[in-house]
């Protein structure tokens, strides 16, 4: 595919704050693209620029070969749709989807066409002589997404458009927007800071930091292998421990000294960190098994703790488990039938591993990347930062 719309060095400040910073990247025509991040980190201003509605000090936006950059919006083949709807309360839901062909002032037949083909797009016939304030939150989005498709645009864009909905109907309604996707075949440029959201409809992420892409990928390059510490505590739940490299096993593997352990531990080593090096080594939940039994094998990495809480969370059940001085979440899923089972309790010493592919070596944060208000609230109190001091 080829790309159809390009961000090429665009920076836009707003006083003495850079909202984004020299950031380029395109996206392919068709797919469905989220610009990820907590609240500041310059999503909503690209997705402005994009729309018209800001214009960047420096770079230029590129729209099927087009430069679009001064363009006004009202001129430009994108729509938007909004986080409170923006429909008409005084008009029907027809009505409110005709709205743009009406002012471009198309035929009653060509309207007529359009308007019932949207309808039946977002599955709400039945509810076209309702107004605004007939219909539930759900709907509302719908016809605000059906308004900005009826003008055939190159691009839709979706700020926070679910954030005002109670989560089952979010839910719902991703699905919905992932099959209207699907249908019309356009790019849809998605602003949100939920990452469940981004990880469930994109094609691909961009994740935003400071005004700056701190990695492009599909949600499971993402999550699997994170370029940053930043993207890996962002993106899901994960376990940071410290510690530098002290061997080289071979050209892809590395045996680290982790920072308040006593045994060491082998890794991945993609990004050729070099010996006495220090780093972050980032290892997810569902990657560490947990048992009773010690597991023989020497290709993975075993360490032996005490069982210091547990949550049960039905489908799963999360365990916290101390070895020596640090503390580890490990995610066991309930793929059993589990009343009937010796399950592991608090207080238990148990056996902890993981496999050498599995844990993945990042740079250290900065202290302000440290900073765990500037995660959403859904990621606070997953990632687990375990602070030790540093070896010399």
């Amino acid at each position: 595919m080829s790309s159809i719309l390009e961000f090429q060095n665009i920076t836009k400040r707003f006083g003495d704050v850079t909202a984004v910073d020299n950031v380029s990247f395109s996206i392919k025509n068709g797919e469905f693209f989220s610009l990820l991040g907590s609240s500041g980190c310059g999503k909503t201003t690209l997705l402005r620029i994009a729309a018209g509605f800001e214009k960047p000090d420096s770079g230029r936006v590129i729209l099927n070969g087009e430069d679009i950059t001064d363009l006004p919006p009202n001129k430009r083949p994108v729509n938007t749709v909004f986080q409170n709807y923006a429909l008409f309360p005084h008009l029907s839901v027809w009505d409110n989807i005709a709205f743009g062909l009406n002012v471009k002032k198309k035929s009653s037949e060509f309207i007529d066409q359009e308007v019932h083909k949207m309808l039946q797009l977002i599955q709400m016939e039945e509810h076209a002589h309702k107004r605004p304030n007939q219909i539930s939150g759900g709907q509302k989005q719908r016809v605000a997404i059906a308004r900005a498709l009826v003008n055939h645009p190159s691009l839709l864009l979706l700020d926070e458009p679910l954030s005002a909905l109670d989560l089952k109907l979010r839910q719902k309604m991703l699905m919905e927007i992932d099959l209207i996707h699907d249908e019309v075949g356009i790019i849809f440029l998605f602003v949100t800071h939920d990452q469940t959201e981004a990880m469930a409809v994109s094609d691909r992420i961009a994740v935003m930091h400071h005004g700056k892409v701190e990695q492009i990928g599909s949600p499971m390059e993402l999550y699997e292998a994170p370029k940053s510490s930043f993207v890996a505590a962002f993106i899901g739940d994960t376990n940071f421990l410290d510690g530098k490299v002290i061997k080289k096993i071979s050209e892809e593997y590395s045996l680290l000294n982790i920072d308040g352990l006593s045994t060491n531990v082998r890794c991945y080593n993609d990004k050729k960190i070099r010996i006495g090096e220090l780093i972050h080594m980032s290892i997810r939940p569902e990657k560490i098994h947990i048992s009773r039994e010690q597991p023989d094998n020497p290709d993975i990495n075993v360490l032996q703790g005490v069982v210091e809480d547990i949550i049960y969370k039905g489908d799963h059940t999360k365990f916290w488990v101390r070895v020596d001085d640090v503390r580890l979440s490990i995610l066991k899923p309930n793929s059993r039938f589990i009343l009937d089972l010796s399950t592991i309790t608090w207080g238990e010493q148990v056996w902890i591993w993981w496999h050498e592919d599995d844990s993945y070596m990042l740079e250290r944060y900065s202290e302000t990347d440290t900073n765990l208000t500037e995660l959403p609230s859904e990621t606070i109190g997953e990632a687990e930062f375990v602070e030790v001091e540093e070896h010399e």
